[in-house]
């Protein structure tokens, strides 16, 4: 029987099949996004739905192009069946397609099952017209149909996987692309089928009695555009939304993350330390468990940070944030309070030793430990540590005895651990106190000098003086240098002290000479913090001659151990007070590890013989004689001066006489003056 096509339903039955095509490629892509959710399975089912569709709208807008000499009509029920199959086809092949892998194998498996479902599809709409006698297929034309199906659903599914990732670069063109040879594929396969078809001479269609073809093509069509669209429609503001909702959910995340986290080095931060400890607690409460926190400060942090700068500080914290993790158990929690103050919290231990035991080991690794993250500088905390319940039940009371305990181990050297004890509070308290006390010593007038008088050796004239700070406050009363000026190096308050003491020696010196005093020569302590000021030189001149004083008129002091900490850098900065006037002079000789060979190229004006063997001179006989006069000749091979501190007694005087010492201090010729006492004795030196 001659049958014939209208064109403009077989061209409408290409784009209905385009617009499938698309669609599939979209929901894979939107299917993909959602991971393993509820939203998912919807998804496909939904998808699958509105994908099977649109592929049977296009078999039935292409069945409605075809037309024979005889009236034409289709099975609803038989439809609705191929109807179903269309659908179910759709779901295999969006939940294929959104796996994570499609291995060859199962992509040519999936394209022959896919492929036979199609054509399932097909001939079951073709069995619709419920033909009489029934159709005779062409066999060759029927097996090309199905082979169609089956390479066409093979490279639909290559093609949808492969073009998923909606982040891929020109993705919408190259889905419009595949999408169109997708449909090519499909209504090739579709009048193939009906090309096979032959329909005997007097056959008459037995479900001609249905529904109006002209009606129900465009009843079909708009119902298949409408579900495509909306399809797509919500897909593309599904995946908008779940893009938001995910960075949302991202954002969430890093701002949870920021709050329990230290940015710096990624360790726990104040607020997760406190929380964990809390619950470390409650638990131990329960258990009867011991725990221990160990407060940690890094020694010298604060020079590094000032003397090479925040960068570089920066590099030594997360160095030593991983040095400190690595030293630890897994199980242990290590966080970073802020500044260069760490905490570790040990749980479940069994006595207090396990924790004396990692404080050992943290120190023993920070000393020789040799690390791979590329960091040069070797640093080393000082450690408190506080133990519950002994120490405290709460997270502030077991953190501030860990910190009091911690300023012990300061105390005591450095480099070394403490376990909190109750007189520790005291100590803390007072610490604070005098930091206080410093803060604002500058801005209140608390601070004042005394000047300790030098004496030659040989005559027993006045030589020269010594500044020597002191603090006197409201409520502290009058502190020794020994107990605010550590204080002060360790806060880095030192250096704008140090200025102070530089700017008011020079104004009493001017005040002095303005009273017609003789010009007296002044020595100032330098702290370890002051030398690594890189501009400590340019600084101080600039205060003595904004103070109208010479140069020649101040002397720095240098303590040995301090000079032989960076030798190198120690000579060039010496120079470069000389190369103004400035003398030097090295203080507490004798006590740190001097070299030979550096102390020659130090070139200084002055040698100052520690105390200690000053007292010597009495306390150990001939050999405390020995070692005196030893010194006293090297300085002057060296051309050096030497300077004796701590005289208190005659014998330890005619001694020093004895031996050729150049100048004298100590109380027993003359103790701190104020500033006035000391203008007194200038004038009874000029009155003689």
């Amino acid at each position: 029987m001659h049958s014939t096509y209208n064109i403009w339903l077989v061209v409408l039955s290409l784009i209905v099949a385009t617009l499938a095509s698309y669609t599939a490629l979209d929901l894979a892509g939107r299917i993909t996004l959602l991971g393993r959710t509820t939203a998912r399975h919807a998804w496909l089912a939904g998808g699958a739905a509105a994908m099977g569709v649109g592929i049977w709208s296009m078999h039935f807008i292409g069945m409605l192009a075809f037309s024979l000499p005889i009236p034409l009509g289709y099975d609803l029920r038989t439809t609705g069946y191929s109807l179903a199959i269309g659908i179910l086809v759709s779901w295999f092949a969006l939940f294929i397609v959104t796996r994570d892998v499609l291995k060859p194998s199962r992509l040519v498996a999936a394209g022959i099952l896919m492929g036979l479902g199609i054509a399932g599809m097909h001939y079951t709409g073709m069995a619709a017209m419920q033909m009489q006698p029934g159709i005779h297929y062409d066999p060759e034309l029927l097996g090309a149909s199905i082979a169609i199906a089956m390479i066409a659903a093979t490279a639909a599914l290559w093609i949808a996987h492969a073009l998923r990732d909606s982040q891929q670069r020109f993705v919408i063109a190259k889905r419009v692309g595949a999408a169109f040879v997708m449909g090519l594929a499909i209504t090739g396969m579709h009048y193939t089928g009906i090309a096979a078809a032959d329909f005997p001479a007097g056959a008459i269609c037995g479900a001609a009695r249905g529904i109006n073809s002209e009606w129900l093509a465009t009843s079909v069509t708009l119902f298949s555009f409408a579900i495509l669209i909306v399809t797509l429609m919500m897909s593309r503001f599904d995946a908008r939304t779940t893009l938001l909702t995910g960075s949302v959910s991202r954002l969430n995340g890093q701002i949870v993350h920021m709050a329990a986290f230290d940015a710096l080095t990624d360790l726990p931060n104040r607020l997760a330390l406190t929380g964990r400890i809390a619950a470390a607690i409650e638990t131990s409460r329960r258990n009867g468990n011991l725990f221990a926190i160990l407060f940690m400060d890094l020694d010298g942090f604060k020079t590094i940070n000032d003397s090479l700068g925040h960068s570089v500080g920066d590099e030594v914290l997360k160095a030593f944030a991983q040095r400190l993790s690595s030293c630890v158990r897994d199980s242990d929690l290590v966080a970073r309070l802020g500044g260069d103050e760490f905490v570790v919290l040990l749980e479940g231990l069994a006595t207090s030793r396990e924790a004396e035991e990692v404080a050992e080991g943290v120190l023993e690794r920070m000393r020789k430990g040799a690390w791979s993250d590329g960091q040069p500088m070797q640093v080393t905390p000082s450690i408190g540590i506080s133990l519950y319940p002994a120490d405290g039940d709460t997270v502030d009371t077991l953190l501030k005895n860990a910190d009091a305990a911690m300023y012990e181990a300061k105390r005591a050297g450095r480099g070394t651990y403490r376990f909190f004890e109750a007189g520790m509070n005291e100590a803390a308290t007072r610490t604070l106190k005098i930091q206080g006390a410093l803060h604002d010593a500058l801005s209140s007038g608390h601070f004042s000098l005394h000047f300790q008088p030098k004496f030659r050796g040989d005559s027993g004239e006045l030589a020269g003086a010594e500044a020597l700070l002191r603090l006197n406050h409201p409520e502290l009363g009058l502190l020794a240098p020994m107990e605010f000026i550590p204080i002060a190096e360790r806060s880095g308050q030192i250096v704008h002290i140090g200025h102070w003491v530089v700017r008011e020696t020079c104004r009493q010196i001017r005040r002095w000479m303005t009273e017609g005093l003789p010009a007296m020569r002044v020595a100032i302590n330098l702290s370890p913090r002051q030398l690594m000021q890189l501009d400590l030189v340019s600084t101080v001149l600039e205060i003595v001659r904004a103070e109208n004083v010479e140069c020649h008129q101040i002397m720095f002091e240098i303590t040995e151990t301090v000079a032989m900490q960076d030798a190198p850098k120690t000579i060039e900065m010496i120079h470069a007070f000389q190369a103004h006037g400035f003398e030097i002079s090295i203080d507490d000789f004798g006590t740190g590890y001097s070299s030979l060979a550096y102390l020659q190229r130090f070139r200084v004006k002055q040698l100052k013989i520690d105390r200690f063997f000053t007292n010597g001179l009495d306390a150990d006989g001939h050999e405390g004689d020995a070692i005196v006069s030893a010194i006293i000749a090297l300085a002057h091979s060296l051309e050096m001066d030497v300077v004796a501190e701590g005289v208190e007694t005659p014998s330890q005087l005619a001694k020093l006489k004895t031996m050729m010492c150049d100048e004298i201090q100590g109380f027993l010729l003359g103790k701190p003056l104020t500033a006035d006492a000391f203008g007194t004795l200038l004038q009874h030196t000029v009155a003689a």
